[in-house]
């Protein structure tokens, strides 16, 4: 595996809805659910929906930056959720929904900051993003059957109702960006 990889981990709502996207993106090397930025040790999925750990329902992406840019995951990243719903997707309520850009280098946390503040400049959305940008606190990988969720249950009624018209939505928008081609 390729060793010159970056990790970034984001929150944007349910992390089913980031995972299936990352993992159709090209230079995603790995896509993990999980929970971070919270103040309780090994978080199960239960605690974090009480929203009493302050944990996010994040993703946490190994890239190869020479196929893929920081700034192209952040785009898509802003893209396939609300970044300016406080705590909230869709139905999805809480702090464990919250929009966030957890860094692992000043680099990172430079480039956020930056298309944050161009995406508000060009007023894309209504109101201004409200996405944290902090440093990675913690990182706890989702129990088992989180992973690779949206891939084995594309049935299931929050599958086919919100995680599918995120996935189209990638799809039809960063065509250039997938890892497998259309024929």
């Amino acid at each position: 595996m390729n060793t010159n990889y970056e990790t970034i981990t984001l929150a944007g709502g349910c992390f089913w809805c980031l995972e299936a996207v990352f993992d159709e993106m090209k230079g995603v090397l790995s896509v993990d659910s999980g929970y971070s930025n919270g103040h309780v040790a090994n978080p199960s999925y239960r605690d974090v929906c009480t929203g009493m750990t302050g944990h996010a329902e994040v993703v946490q992406l190994k890239f190869d930056p020479a196929i893929i840019s920081f700034r192209d995951v952040l785009n898509v990243f802003f893209a396939i959720h609300d970044p300016t719903t406080l705590n909230r997707q869709g139905a999805d309520a809480g702090t464990q929904y919250r929009s966030g850009i957890y860094y692992h280098t000043p680099e990172q946390k430079a480039v956020a900051e930056n298309l944050i503040s161009e995406l508000n400049a060009q007023r894309i959305w209504n109101s201004p993003i409200v996405t944290e940008v902090e440093a990675l606190n913690d990182f706890y990988v989702a129990e088992d059957y989180h992973q690779e969720y949206f891939a084995r249950n594309q049935n299931q009624p929050y599958c086919q109702a919100v995680v599918a018209p995120k996935v189209a939505k990638f799809r039809k928008r960063y065509l250039e960006l997938l890892k497998k081609q259309p024929v």
